[in-house]
């Protein structure tokens, strides 16, 4: 199974995309996660994604698409994988679509989670997350047992600046603009379903496991 999890930003890709991975013995590929592993590793690919993001800048999509290639031909990802964060544009969908059909290989299942914009700032607007291991909380719905603390590694909890209220409504934008064309184009390749993604954790992970049989596992 090869699956991608769409969604605008506070929708819970990260979480219901490793639990996805995790009941169907699957790798978990997070744009996020490559970004860290390749600068931590001081790849070519790192060094050139780092000179962006210093200047604020955002990472070209071939950068990100040449980790993203290098990933998918790891061993682990032979068996499927879920993919987490990419792609966000139309741009980036249709280089992964290139990559895929060299190997003789297709995106099985896109999977869009559903969240109003009122849902989104009220989740993003109490959203932690741990500077350390990147754990997410919420100071309401998922807080950490300890203020502060990350009940995972101990490390500090901070709140990003691009998760107060304005920063929110900005990223929504940014995602309606770039994003959420994906869903039309997987829309018309046949292979998207839609979930609600305003539920409990756990209602969410039903819905999206659920939708598994509908690609034929």
């Amino acid at each position: 199974m090869r699956i991608i999890i769409l969604g605008p930003p506070g929708a819970g890709k990260g979480t219901q995309a490793k639990v996805v991975a995790d009941s169907l013995g699957i790798a978990h590929i997070a744009s996020g996660d490559l970004l860290r592993d390749h600068q931590e590793r001081g790849t070519k690919l790192g060094s050139m994604a780092r000179s962006y993001m210093q200047q604020g800048l955002l990472v070209p999509d071939d950068v990100i698409i040449g980790m993203i290639e290098e990933r998918l031909h790891s061993s682990d990802a032979q068996r499927g994988y879920v993919l987490d964060g990419f792609p966000r544009t139309l741009e980036q969908a249709r280089a992964l679509d290139k990559t895929m059909e060299k190997e003789g290989q297709r995106i099985d299942l896109a999977v869009n989670i559903r969240v109003s914009e009122k849902e989104l700032i009220r989740r993003l607007g109490g959203r932690l997350v741990c500077r350390r291991c990147q754990r997410p909380y919420h100071e309401v719905s998922s807080p950490p047992r300890k203020r502060g603390v990350c009940d995972e590694c101990g490390g500090e909890l901070y709140q990003r600046e691009d998760d107060t209220s304005e920063a929110v409504r900005r990223r929504i934008q940014v995602y309606a603009k770039q994003t959420a064309p994906l869903i039309q184009y997987y829309y018309e390749r046949g292979g998207l379903v839609e979930i609600d993604g305003e539920g409990s954790i756990d209602e969410v992970r039903d819905s999206l496991l659920k939708t598994m049989p509908k690609a034929g596992v």
